[in-house]
């Protein structure tokens, strides 16, 4: 598998495979905008020139990072190391609160885009037996997110480069974010700062182990899910199983929340949002001939539209109040909002289509599924301004198909160099 073996070169990005994602609720990619020929060229000779020598540091960086992964909020290390490599390309990052960086390339004066990677780690163990795996016990790089900086990194330099060749048109703002696998998302945190307040447009990558290595996911419209934490919380007298009339039947409320608040919000809610309420863990009680004074169930909220996801929250109390109410117990209802769905805008989408046709191989673009997954990347497209996020392939042609949030995962590194041609094409070429 390339991942513990050398640098990958040009050839690793020639497995276009085939097409993922031709299941239900999957959509084609936009049609690709008017291309200009002649910047394509010069963007591709650019990257052509250029990542041969940087892909072999670039990948020895994502290893270093990959071998010394940090939860969110904690992320030093890895901020220090990135931005000790800009100021080495005579660039001038900023640090953001705590852990994270931003970083501008180009013209001071233009707005800028944003190239966006989170750069925090999962709280588990790492069980993957690379030679670069997780030294940190109980921290693992088992999203991607160690590609995902690499990447932005990689383009960042690539940027620099172009900007010092007169290639680079505008402004593009590197940020590497803290914090994503952190509920709400370390994404609300960058925004409260105020350091993107003139951005116009956000673009970012995720690896996708579904996808080979050379593949990009495309698609316009909700291509994450919003995330939510729900906790119902019952309270009442309790009293014994012989007697449920004499007190409020807390066990038997808590099935009716359990089964009607699902089946409800499927019927309040447009079912093409993509709604699904999901119950994890439930608690109450604890002998047989007893009716208890309190319990709780939780889960997880998933939809794909954000105004359903606005509106979601409203439903959800008045179900539980309203299943509950014949029982004599007291409800409480804590709903944590956690990410908002990644809403694509199409004409981003596109931009993202025309960078894969000018610098990937044909058979590059895949058409790819939605998921129910929550990003936080969401939350910057909440603030009216368009982006994108598209879906880089990570598996090895022929090989095993990994699972994300899993301490066996493993990403075919020559999905870095997929990434930095795209995310450094997208800034290049509008």
């Amino acid at each position: 598998m390339s991942t513990a073996g050398p640098a990958p070169r040009r050839d690793v990005v020639k497995h276009p495979g085939a097409t993922a994602g031709d299941g239900a609720g999957t959509t084609a990619p936009p049609p690709a905008p008017p291309r200009d020929e002649v910047a394509d060229a010069a963007v591709r000779a650019l990257l052509d020139e250029l990542l041969p020598d940087l892909l072999p540091e670039l990948v020895a960086l994502r290893r270093d990072v990959h071998a010394h992964p940090e939860l969110g909020h904690h992320e030093v290390r890895t901020t220090t190391l990135l931005a000790r490599r800009l100021e080495a390309e005579g660039l001038r990052p900023q640090l953001l609160p705590g852990t994270g960086l931003v970083c501008d390339v180009g013209d001071e004066d233009a707005p800028p885009v944003v190239l966006r990677a989170d750069i925090d780690a999962l709280p588990l163990d790492e069980r993957s037996g690379l030679p670069f795996a997780s030294t940190t016990p109980g921290a693992a790089h088992a999203c991607g997110h160690d590609v995902h900086t690499t990447v932005v990194l990689g383009a960042g330099l690539v940027l620099a480069e172009a900007q010092r060749r007169g290639l680079l048109r505008g402004r593009v703002r590197l940020l590497m974010q803290p914090a994503e696998e952190v509920t709400p998302g370390g994404a609300l945190e960058v925004l409260a700062t105020g350091v993107l307040d003139d951005v116009v447009r956000y673009f970012a990558v995720h690896c996708d182990p579904r996808l080979d290595v050379g593949q990009v996911g495309l698609r316009h419209g909700p291509i994450t899910s919003a995330s939510d934490h729900v906790m119902v919380r019952l309270r009442g007298r309790g009293g014994h199983t012989s007697r449920p009339h004499l007190t409020g039947d807390l066990v038997y409320a808590l099935g009716q929340v359990v089964i009607a608040l699902p089946a409800v919000l499927s019927r309040r809610l447009d079912p093409r949002t993509g709604v699904n309420l999901t119950w994890g863990r439930i608690q109450a009680g604890a002998a047989p001939n007893a009716i208890p004074a309190e319990g709780c169930v939780e889960g997880t909220l998933r939809v794909l539209d954000v105004a359903a996801w606005q509106e979601a929250g409203a439903i959800v109390e008045e179900v539980v109040a309203g299943v509950t109410a014949p029982y004599r117990v007291d409800a409480q209802v804590e709903l944590t909002r956690s990410v908002p769905p990644v809403d694509n805008d199409e004409a981003a989408v596109r931009s993202f289509q025309h960078a894969a046709r000018a610098v990937l191989p044909e058979g590059a673009e895949a058409r790819t599924e939605q998921s129910l997954g929550g990003e936080d990347f969401g939350w910057y497209l909440q603030e009216g301004r368009p982006g994108a996020l598209a879906r880089l392939g990570t598996r090895t042609p022929g090989g095993r198909t990994y699972d994300l949030h899993q301490g066996d995962f493993v990403a075919d590194e020559g999905a870095v160099e997929v990434g930095v041609r795209l995310l450094a094409a997208v800034a290049l070429l509008g």
